[in-house]
């Protein structure tokens, strides 16, 4: 008997895999959880048909991911803060600030959680900022901390 899986079976399949299977298995197990639906040419097509659309997605996804990472690469953001005699700044600048600029100077939605700066930057100077835009997609900008006259 050829089902499609309508959830992650362990063992089995994921979602919206046509796998084959033992009739008992299909018809006491999985047909009554509304684990799985049985397999017929029109499901199978609409299936595939879901597949595809879906990879359509995600490759559009990635190649406008990939397209700001290039616009954001050679991209340079200028802080001005307090700081004391030796370059240490009163505060910080964190992940959160720096989301903040990056979204209000290049029109992006980033997530204060999707940008690494290690530790917060709490002294003067200049900085490369990773930020990751989409799994397996980052671009680095620098960040210059300059000191209020």
């Amino acid at each position: 008997m050829e089902v499609i899986l309508n959830s992650d079976v362990k063992g089995l399949g994921k979602k919206g895999d046509v796998v084959k299977v033992s009739d008992g298995y299909g018809r006491n197990y999985l047909l009554p959880r509304e684990l799985a639906r049985e397999a017929t040419a029109a499901s199978v097509q609409r299936v595939q048909q879901e597949k595809a659309r879906a990879e359509e997605k995600l490759a559009k996804e990635l190649s406008d991911a990939q397209a700001k990472a290039r616009s954001l690469e050679s991209q340079t953001l200028e802080y001005v803060a307090k700081a004391g005699d030796k370059g240490r700044l009163f505060g910080a600048i964190t992940s959160k600030d720096l989301a903040d600029s990056i979204n209000r100077k290049f029109g992006l939605n980033v997530d204060k959680k999707k940008i690494d700066i290690g530790e917060t930057i709490k002294t003067l100077g200049a900085y490369d900022v990773k930020i990751k835009l989409y799994p397996n997609v980052s671009a680095t900008i620098k960040v210059i901390v300059k000191q209020e006259e």
